[in-house]
């Protein structure tokens, strides 16, 4: 009865927390001030104490970045993004086809000015939050705390989407303060491609032909040819022969499935300060995710997600975001979309063929292949999210397809520690440097 009684003022604390915080960083003292860690932080709210478990210092601690990312959107909003012209733009683009599960509203429709954009985050935040703390509370028969739940939804979100709405605002003010580093040309695909075949990075390996023309099998004289200029002749294609899966891969997924990758975060420290050398260590790899391609699918866009244990190798469940790509009012009507999915994989759907607990071949030749290419191509770009791929060609047994560095984990599992730690450092320099170019009235120039 007592834990009923103070459930309100709990969340009002919370919210309070969440606002207080918010406008910290956005009008308050911390936008004009630094970002100091440990016992000389200013931020007034979350303050860690002695009492505190690691658990909760986790959480303040990945809370206050939340609250920092999550400002500092609005600062990056009408500034150039390294590969779009404003990162409102970047925004738009990204989540046109992202929805909050039940919802069925494309995000992009709140990120169109930052005044809606504001107004979202101040109402849908704390009532998404609430919402979804009570149906969690509902799903397990009473046995959540909503004020936990609350607390964590609100403040110190683990969902995929705010995992990678974090990197993204990271990738921003880092590309931003930094005048766009080299590292982030390896975001065009065929930059990376050539770069990364000159340095011996093993990539997908692509033709040298000018180009090829394709005739549709049904239209006759001139009609349906079209030509298709490769890159390598200064075109805008990239002709590649077809990479197909190894006999591995291939045994855990459906007949008729789609190339399959790996997909592989690293984080570089040598992105954080460019006056010290990169060297072996700066590049640790995060996460591992193998996407099993669904049936019938041309992509493995369409897959279930299999967490993989980056100590081991071993498979863990598999779960998939589907449900935040359902767009339209259809998915608001009840039992249509669901909330939230569960690491509850233990088979491929198609064909009920066993994945989980299966060891995947040399786990640590993987994770150094990325973390040493990453520290070749891109050492300058905090995070990268790479497309591994184990081929059936004894020539190139495994390649990287390519790289994506405003990145997500798709599910995967990582040391929050040392995510988390390496986020407070770059803020630590990217605050620094923010404040320096407010300071000399910096001007930024779309690329």
């Amino acid at each position: 009865m007592g834990a009923a009684f103070s459930l309100p003022f709990r969340l009002i604390k919370t919210t309070a927390s969440f606002y207080g915080g918010f406008f910290h960083y956005l009008w308050g003292s911390g936008r004009n001030s630094a970002y100091l860690l440990g016992s000389a932080s200013t931020f007034p709210y979350l303050k860690p104490n002695s009492s505190d478990t690691a658990e909760e210092r986790l959480f303040k601690q990945h809370a206050r970045i939340q609250l920092y990312t999550l400002a500092s959107a609005f600062y990056l909003y009408n500034k150039p993004h390294y590969r779009k012209g404003s990162y409102a733009e970047d925004l738009v683009d990204n989540l046109r086809n992202v929805a909050i599960p039940g919802t069925g509203l494309p995000l992009s429709l709140f990120v169109k000015s930052k005044i809606i954009a504001l107004a979202f985050v101040l109402s849908a935040s704390p009532a998404a939050s609430l919402v979804s703390s009570i149906h969690y509370w509902f799903k397990t028969r009473f046995k959540s705390s909503i004020s936990g739940e609350y607390a964590t939804r609100l403040l110190a979100p683990d969902d995929w989407f705010s995992y990678w709405r974090l990197n993204c605002n990271v990738a921003g003010l880092h590309a931003l303060l930094n005048n766009v580093p080299p590292g982030y040309e390896m975001e065009n695909k065929w930059t990376f491609l050539e770069q990364g075949d000159k340095l011996g990075v093993p990539v997908s390996p692509f033709l040298s032909t000018p180009g090829i023309v394709v005739k549709h099998r049904n239209e006759e004289g001139g009609l349906g040819i079209f030509f298709y200029k490769n890159a390598t002749a200064g075109g805008d294609w990239i002709i590649q022969e077809r990479i197909c899966n190894s006999d591995w891969v291939a045994k855990h997924l459906p007949p008729n499935a789609p190339l399959s990758t790996f997909r592989v975060i690293t984080q570089s420290r040598a992105s954080i300060d460019f006056s010290n050398k990169p060297k072996d260590g700066d590049v640790t790899a995060l996460s591992c995710v193998f996407r099993a391609g669904r049936e019938g699918a041309s992509t493995d866009h369409d897959s279930i997600l299999f967490d993989v244990d980056v100590n081991t190798g071993v498979i863990q469940g598999g779960t998939t975001n589907a449900h935040w790509y359902r767009l339209g009012l259809f998915e608001t009507l009840p039992g249509r979309c669901p909330w939230r999915s569960t690491h509850g994989y233990t088979h491929h759907p198609d064909g009920n063929i066993p994945v989980k607990g299966q060891q995947l071949p040399d786990i640590r030749g993987m994770l150094e292949l990325v973390e040493k290419s990453h520290l070749k191509l891109c050492p300058d770009v905090p995070f990268v999210g790479w497309d591994v791929v184990l081929t059936n060609d004894p020539k190139i047994p495994i390649c990287l397809l390519e790289v994506n560095l405003s990145c997500n984990f798709f599910r995967g599992s990582f040391d929050k520690k040392v995510y988390l730690d390496f986020l407070d450092d770059m803020l630590v320099r990217l605050q620094a440097q923010r404040l320096t170019a407010d300071a000399d009235g910096k001007k930024f120039k779309s690329n």
